[in-house]
């Protein structure tokens, strides 16, 4: 009697769990999709947050808006990069002197400090991973970071108004 080797044409010899086992993988792999991209973006190490559209003049911001002392602490930290006229509003219950470091922060930035009604206080440019302070030079409400030199390409100065603040 000639006896057929596993993986040859017209072997019958049958797997009774491989059914089940397959129809158990595809089952779990189709509960895991809807929840792919949330595991992604919950791996990133500093995913974007909601946003908002300002209006600086002509020049209209996509501001993500952190305004939790959990999205205020960690910022634009790790960071690769900014997308063309979008930065980070930071928005404070209470206007005070808030002030601002680079610390883990791998872009220079710059930052617009801006009282209630969005009038620019003070700008800063500020340096990769300086734990330096960066303060207004009055109590202010928001901030706003961008790329460095973003403010002075648009010929924005102190004194200047922004619009669409929460």
């Amino acid at each position: 009697m000639r006896r057929r080797r596993p993986g040859k044409p017209g072997h019958n010899r049958t797997f009774p769990y491989s059914g089940r086992l397959l129809a158990l993988m595809l089952a779990a792999i189709g509960l895991m999709l809807p929840a792919a991209p949330a595991m992604a973006q919950a791996n990133e190490p500093n995913p974007p947050l909601p946003h908002i559209f300002l209006q600086a003049g002509i020049h209209r911001i996509k501001a993500e808006v952190a305004d939790t002392q959990a999205e205020r602490s960690r910022g634009l930290m790790l960071r690769n990069s900014l997308q063309p006229n979008s930065g980070m509003l930071f928005v404070f219950d209470q206007p005070a002197l808030h002030c601002f470091w680079m610390k883990n922060t791998l872009i220079p930035l710059s930052i617009a400090f801006l009282e209630d009604d969005g009038t620019i206080v003070t700008l800063t440019d500020m340096k990769p991973h300086d734990e330096s302070s960066n303060c207004p030079a009055r109590p202010i409400r928001y901030a706003l970071e961008m790329d460095q030199g973003w403010f002075k390409a648009k010929g924005l100065k102190t004194g200047d108004r922004l619009t669409g603040l929460k």
